[in-house]
């Protein structure tokens, strides 16, 4: 690049001093709460989740939607999403894109103001693939745990749930 004089700079590499790595956080009471625990423990279990069922394009969630609807054919959408903790005005989206990929299908109800829930075959199917995965899932989250410190765990946590 030239200067004012129109002569060309050479420019001299610098080498630069490597950094020192930063301190650790302090993260003060941060240890010690449940709910950040659980916000670590949480990311630490979907981003397993994601490794082992991301690739059938089903979130936790969604999953959770699909292994309820499994475990209870004919389920309203009303009750569905009241099981999930979500809004009807939620839950509505949620079905029309499952219903768009063929994996669920809406059936008038008994009272014909509702409509019963179902998976479809391809449904069925990819839960079932779902459900190898989870437990791989489960497997891999659970390793760290004795038998009865996980079932410590689910019991700990159906507590705080309720």
């Amino acid at each position: 690049m030239p200067d004012r004089l129109g002569q060309k700079r050479i420019r001299v590499a610098r080498r630069r001093r490597p950094r020192a790595a930063p301190a650790p956080l302090r993260h003060g009471p941060l240890p010690g709460l449940i709910g950040y625990q659980l916000r670590l423990a949480q990311l630490a279990v979907f981003s397993d989740f994601a490794h082992s069922v991301g690739a059938l394009g089903v979130s936790p969630g969604r999953a959770g939607i699909l292994l309820l609807v499994e475990a209870n054919p004919g389920v309203t959408q009303s009750r569905l999403a009241e099981a999930v903790g979500l809004d009807r005005s939620t839950m509505v989206p949620v079905l029309d894109q499952f219903e768009a990929r063929g994996l669920v299908e809406r059936r008038r109800g008994e009272d014909r103001r509702t409509n019963g829930l179902w998976l479809t075959r391809t449904g069925k199917t990819l839960v079932a693939r779902m459900k190898r995965g989870i437990a791989a899932h489960e497997n891999r989250i659970a390793e760290r745990l004795a038998a009865h410190e996980r079932d410590l765990l689910l019991d700990l946590l159906r507590r705080l749930g309720n």
